[in-house]
């Protein structure tokens, strides 16, 4: 009887040792996927949407040959202001990690505005939310205040 216990209990114990180091591999190789809801404070603008990064690179410095990156931006405010969806995207240069931005803009209430684009050698991929005033390009105070979520990063 205690044998069979015992064999019993180290068959769990593998059995769930397996099923959690399948799905840490899983989550570590996870290199694409929904991303989102992301809000601007007080919920006045979201972004949601979908990330794939393929080709990754370890050589030198870990980076995804492509990143494809779609999704929606929405105002959730009446009025003069727009629901604004800013990426940080690093990159790889030689041996160097610039970033630049790229950004989607959405001034109707309510009406969702689709967006996608893609870039090469990307080491990260950063969100920020924002809801202001209606502009050619954010503002300093979207691109430097408060926390960008990271979306994706290259391992």
């Amino acid at each position: 009887m205690a044998i069979t216990r015992t064999l019993a209990g180290l068959t769990l114990v593998a059995t769930a040792t397996l099923t959690l180091t399948a799905l840490t591999a899983q989550a570590a190789n996870a290199a694409s996927g929904p991303w989102g809801p992301y809000y601007a404070p007080g919920q006045a603008a979201k972004a949601t949407g979908t990330l794939t990064a393929t080709g990754e690179d370890h050589a030198d410095l870990p980076t995804a040959d492509v990143v494809r990156v779609s999704g929606k931006v929405q105002d959730n405010t009446r009025g003069a202001a727009c629901g604004w969806a800013v990426f940080r995207i690093t990159y790889r240069s030689g041996n160097e990690l610039p970033n630049r931005e790229h950004w989607a803009r959405d001034c109707s209430y309510r009406t969702p505005k689709q967006f996608s684009f893609k870039y090469r050698h990307v080491y990260q991929v950063e969100l920020k939310v924002c809801s202001e005033r209606k502009a050619a390009k954010p503002s300093l105070n979207c691109l430097y205040a408060g926390t960008w979520k990271t979306l994706y990063l290259s391992k």
